[in-house]
């Protein structure tokens, strides 16, 4: 390409180097002309083309003063620079994270709760999300709070703590049919975490030592009945079996022993019977 010919008449010397025009129509959006890339992406005619690229993981909606237009898909898109009005509107198609932090949740039995929780979702119906709704990623956010404080306002807080792993698919539920409206389809939900306001802690901490206390009290008075119970069982063999009492006192006897590293002894000749009638079974 030489030239760019704006409009007006034109002269040129017939010879033998043949001459070749493309009439443009620039008072249209579409270039329907046999013009290649590189002469659109060319310093002469770039200036009179306008261009949008949407890339591999988006799509988008072509509106032409005002008015829709139709679905682009992927790609690279020349329309020629003019006063109609042009304007693309892209989504990312890719599954993508919404965030639901900081709920403010009061349960049935008025306990101030703040969740956190996160969710996933991806654009499947293009034309739903943008034309028949505005701002379905608000709308969509504010159909996840309103069903998490549905499901955490119909119980009690020992409950919400306990049923905490059934929130997710009953959320899932609920919102599915309203993400179908606004062109969208829910992934996952998960609940981050459940923060409980100070007061309330201290309150939960307090109950949790108690509970602990009370099956410590439990597993002590369990213990001392087994013991009870053992020497029990040990007295009513040793009243009847008086070696079994003379074995039991004699290791009474080794255990103190090993804690005396010193005896002095005095005292008549009686001493050494006495030691023998402790040490030494008496033969009935």
């Amino acid at each position: 390409m030489k030239q760019v010919l704006t409009p007006g008449r034109y002269a040129f010397w017939k010879a033998v180097i043949p001459y070749k025009f493309v009439r443009a129509d620039l008072s249209k959006i579409e270039i329907s002309e046999d013009i290649d890339r590189m002469t659109l992406l060319g310093k002469l005619v770039v200036p009179y083309v306008r261009s949008y690229s949407v890339d591999n993981y988006e799509k988008a909606l072509l509106f032409i003063d005002g008015k829709y237009a139709g679905v682009l898909n992927s790609g690279v898109y020349y329309w020629w620079k003019n006063g109609i009005a042009v304007h693309v509107g892209k989504v990312d198609v890719r599954r993508q994270q919404l965030e639901i932090n900081g709920q403010e949740i009061l349960t049935r039995d008025k306990a101030a709760l703040r969740i956190n929780a996160w969710a996933q979702y991806q654009v499947i119906d293009i034309e739903q999300a943008l034309l028949r709704n505005k701002e379905y990623e608000k709308q969509l956010y504010v159909s996840f709070q309103l069903a998490i404080r549905e499901y955490v306002g119909g119980f009690f807080l020992d409950e919400v703590l306990e049923k905490k792993d059934q929130l997710t698919p009953v959320v899932l539920e609920k919102v599915s049919a309203a993400a179908a409206k606004l062109g969208v389809a829910v992934a996952d939900f998960g609940i981050r975490d459940i923060v409980l306001p100070g007061d309330m802690k201290e309150i939960m901490n307090q109950v949790l030592i108690a509970e602990k206390k009370a099956q410590a009290n439990i597993i002590m008075r369990r213990e001392e009945t087994a013991s009870t119970r053992s020497l029990l069982n040990t007295a009513k063999l040793m009243e009847d079996n008086p070696m079994l009492f003379k074995l039991k006192e004699m290791e009474y006897v080794e255990k103190i022993a090993e804690k005396v590293n010193a005896i002095s002894v005095s005292g008549n000749g009686m001493l050494i019977d006495q030691l023998r009638q402790i040490f030494v079974t008496q033969k009935q």
